[in-house]
């Protein structure tokens, strides 16, 4: 099966390249959930060895893009409902707590501000969800707390998978997503931890609510 949108690695045998270019398509939307992974195809269009592509793939797997096993091969992570609801858990008492902090720790907002003025220039979807998570580094990175940042990252690419996910057959993510980060800011701006973490509830309720009603 062609790779779409995958560039071949400016260096060859580089396994953390492979994997760079096999996430960004998964991440666009162009690999979707379940497709097969095969490392003979993906080394010859990548121009790398199976090893380094292997490699590439166990770097995803860590990062829950991907799931292998042994004599089935690897694909593209489905998320499953109890994925859905353990990446919704845990990453509601994560942003409740990074919002709660920037709201008392921040004074300059306008790395935000650049994303949501991004966001209304964005012309895909795909687009818009890739500054959505850009958005969300923006907060976390506001924080000034290292660890969070860092339980952070260690989801990050699943919700990018499950925001990919809540856009399928939803017009209105288009029209939400804009007034919805640009509230965030504005609370974020009032310097108010307890609403900061309200808002960061109520943000992440209607996006769970939104994929669960498709599902």
């Amino acid at each position: 099966m062609p790779l779409p949108a995958v560039r071949p690695v400016l260096r060859k045998g580089v396994a953390g390249e492979a994997a760079d270019r096999i996430r960004d398509a998964i991440l666009s939307g162009e690999l979707a959930a379940g497709s097969a992974l095969k490392e003979v195809e993906l080394a010859s269009q990548l121009g790398v060895s199976r090893g380094s592509v292997r490699e590439g793939l166990v770097l995803l797997e860590g990062e829950g893009l991907v799931v292998s096993e042994w004599h089935r091969g690897t694909w593209v992570r489905p998320l499953d409902p109890e994925d859905v609801e353990e990446l919704y858990t845990l990453r509601t008492a994560l942003d409740v707590l990074a919002m709660r902090t920037a709201a008392v720790k921040a004074r300059n907002f306008d790395a935000l501000d650049a994303v949501v003025g991004a966001m209304e220039l964005a012309r895909t979807d795909a687009e818009r969800v890739a500054l959505d998570i850009e958005f969300h580094d923006a907060v976390y990175a506001a924080t000034g707390h290292r660890r969070l940042t860092e339980a952070w990252q260690a989801i990050r690419s699943q919700v990018h998978l499950f925001l990919l996910a809540r856009i399928v057959g939803d017009p209105s993510y288009q029209g939400n997503v804009v007034p919805e980060h640009a509230g965030l800011v504005a609370v974020l701006r009032s310097g108010d931890a307890a609403k900061a973490g309200c808002a960061a509830e109520e943000h992440l309720r209607g996006s769970y609510a939104k994929l669960v009603e498709q599902r």
